[in-house]
């Protein structure tokens, strides 16, 4: 057994302001998003300032969209109002249908915005996911080989009691209950797996497809990056073999895999098709 490191959250203030690592991150990652994206769009030839419109539908899709879904996860309409529950691929959802209508609205084409929205996606993705790791949330299993990290103040603490009771972790009974355990660092994985995920998309940003191939390469990407690390996770929303976040991430897989096998061929995505 390794010693693991001990994580602190990342909280501090200013004055009568008191800041989270979490809404810090969340911030940057839009912001990237948005910048990103408008780089992309303004080197394909369309107008970036839509972003300004799809980046705010982006953000309440994202809010109301996590919600929802954790609420349905937790069979509870109360969750709706708390200050938990901002899951992935609820707000990813979420902002997908809003930002959908947002650019119907505009009369733009929804999967050449969707291309440039790929890569800030992935970008927003990495750095949003350092928020998880600075208030200690969304972490993984129970684990204590090399980098295992323990969460005394995590959200919620990594003790035997929460693993066994939240997570089924099957912790023997000889350990106490207020026992902090250290568990795999899925938030930095993620970190690193979006990561990744941008520099694959930012290297094909200009690709010679139907406009919709790059959103579907994203949406591969995204869903098996999220199956493989649902594996590591501390999670209770088991169904059968897999949990509710990998029978998603299958779908929005299968989806990719139609986008790009239906826009291979398609009027390339460098041509305005509006």
């Amino acid at each position: 057994m390794t010693t693991p490191i001990i994580h602190h959250p990342f909280n501090f203030s200013i004055g009568p302001i008191a800041l989270t690592g979490f809404g810090l991150a969340m911030m940057a990652a839009f912001g990237v998003a948005h910048w990103t994206s408008q780089h992309v769009l303004e080197q394909r030839g369309d107008d970036p300032d839509i972003m300004n419109d799809v980046t705010f539908a982006a953000l309440l899709g994202t809010v109301v969209g996590a919600k929802i879904y954790y609420a349905i996860l937790e069979h509870s309409l109360a969750a709706l109002f708390g200050r938990a529950g901002f899951v992935f691929w609820g707000g990813f959802i979420g902002a997908v249908a809003l930002c959908a209508l947002v650019i119907r609205w505009r009369r733009k084409s929804f999967l050449r915005i969707a291309d440039a929205c790929a890569v800030g996606i992935a970008a927003g993705y990495s750095i949003g996911r350092t928020g998880c790791w600075a208030v200690g949330d969304d972490y993984g299993r129970v684990y204590d080989g090399p980098l295992a990290v323990a969460f005394p103040e995590g959200i919620p603490k990594t003790s035997a009691y929460v693993m066994n009771a939240a997570y089924h972790a099957n912790l023997p009974a000889s350990i106490p209950p207020e026992t902090i355990m250290s568990v795999y660092p899925t938030q930095l994985l993620e970190v690193l797996l979006g990561f990744a995920m941008f520099g694959i998309l930012w290297r094909y940003r200009k690709h010679a497809h139907g406009a919709g191939w790059l959103f579907g390469l994203y949406c591969i990407l995204a869903g098996l990056e999220r199956f493989v690390v649902e594996f590591f996770r501390a999670k209770n929303d088991v169904i059968g073999p897999v949990t509710s976040a990998q029978l998603v991430a299958l779908g929005v897989t299968a989806a990719g895999i139609a986008l790009l096998a239906s826009r291979r061929s398609a009027t390339p995505a460098l041509q305005a098709t509006r």
